[in-house]
């Protein structure tokens, strides 16, 4: 019999268990560090590539790299140290992070930038897989969704933060010495999560088999099509955000800190807006997330030289981003209640091929047509997603039904 990664190889926490408040911040805290390390190489593309001497289209591969090694690592992780005390696997993967920021602090080139992004890919993608059952194991069922609302508070904030901060500290200090603070950030959640995660031992082996029954459902195959697409197209122009406002409205880096910090504020609020949308109808809020994402991409490419409007479609674009996210796990969950954990697996590693993919094309666009030509795709790609869910949504769910 395969075993559900996870919720089913491991014991949680049943409904008398005190819940391990600290343990589920310092989660929090380390999916805050993951996550700005993620982030960081999109507000600081031009120094990066001036530094090493690569093109723009070449230092952006720091982003697809990281979701390569993503998409493989979650699942591997996962299944490979099921055996493991998941304390000791978290305390891992954070080492991770501070060891691949610390080693991006001092690349002296781009193969070795690469590496840096390849080890945080390590540990964002196992971490993710890990993230609810983790929870499970910390807090009673009843206290699981306040649980995920503190662990993804880490993602808000660092999501409003990562590229104002990181553009600023990088025009201040150096590129560099913002993934020296990445660094810090993660040496802080290591020692938060030492001195609070209780022993997570093992209970159990994960398998494969539950991944693939779940993946056979028509709903499922529709979420993740739809994720594909629009998350392809996202990031294929968030990529190069800060190469397009520095030669396109020509913002100077005070202007595009500010332009990222506002981006970063929609997204919080696109948070709130995807989740309180999805409760009453997720498919709905997918499309309007997506459809948001196709308009304000547009806007960019077609009047993106105008600062006023860079400014406004771009803080639009964090909201309709931000909105997205929460509306497809809804969706996927829903389609798969019965199999949560395994629609999460096979999220996560849909949303890290969906980066790695957009990054990668972004890349050839930006070399082949310019900065305007990537958002373009963008919204081509985020309205066929659009056009999956709100075309299709019915009859497939119907037909899983």
């Amino acid at each position: 019999m395969n075993i559900q990664p996870e919720a089913n190889g491991f014991h949680t926490n049943n409904k008398e268990a005190d819940p391990a408040w600290a343990g589920v911040v310092s989660l929090s805290l380390g999916v805050f560090g993951l996550v700005t390390a993620e982030f960081l190489p999109a507000s600081l593309l031009t120094p990066i590539s001036e530094d090493l001497h690569v093109s723009i289209g070449a230092a952006g591969q720091s982003v697809t790299m990281t979701a390569v090694i993503g998409a493989i690592a979650g699942p591997a992780i996962v299944i490979g140290t099921s055996r493991f005390d998941r304390r000791l696997t978290l305390l891992a993967l954070t080492a991770l992070l501070i060891i691949s920021s610390l080693l991006a602090a001092f690349a002296d080139g781009l193969v070795t930038l690469l590496v840096a992004r390849g080890l945080l890919g390590i540990a964002l993608g196992g971490f993710w897989a890990m993230s609810l059952a983790l929870a499970m194991r910390l807090v009673p069922e009843r206290l699981m969704p306040r649980a995920m609302a503190i662990i993804m508070t880490g993602v808000s904030v660092a999501t409003v933060c990562a590229a104002p901060v990181g553009a600023w500290v990088g025009e201040a200090y150096g590129w560099r010495s913002a993934f020296v603070i990445a660094a810090a950030v993660g040496g802080l959640a290591f020692i938060t999560q030492l001195l609070t995660l209780p022993a997570m031992p093992s209970a159990g082996a994960a398998g494969l088999g539950t991944m693939a029954t779940v993946l056979r459902r028509p709903a499922i195959r529709l979420g993740l099509l739809t994720v594909l697409l629009v998350v392809a197209g996202h990031f294929a122009g968030f990529t190069f955000i800060r190469p397009f406002l520095e030669t396109v409205p020509h913002f100077g880096v005070e202007g595009i800190s500010a332009v990222l910090l506002a981006f970063g504020i929609g997204g919080f609020l696109g948070n709130l807006f995807g989740g309180f949308v999805s409760e009453r109808n997720t498919a709905l809020s997918i499309v309007i997330a997506a459809t948001g994402i196709a308009a304000t991409t547009l806007v960019l490419a077609l009047a993106g030289s105008l600062p006023s409007v860079a400014f406004v479609a771009t803080a639009l674009w964090g909201f309709a981003f931000g909105a997205l996210p929460v509306s497809v796990q809804s969706f996927v969950t829903q389609a798969a209640s019965d199999e949560a954990e395994s629609a999460g697996a096979l999220m996560l590693t849909t949303f890290q091929v969906a980066i790695s993919s957009g990054a990668a094309i972004g890349g050839l666009i930006v070399e082949a047509q310019g900065l305007a030509g990537v958002f373009g795709f963008a919204a081509v790609a985020a309205l066929c997603g659009t056009l999956v869910i709100g075309i299709l949504s019915r009859r497939t769910v119907a037909t899983a039904s």
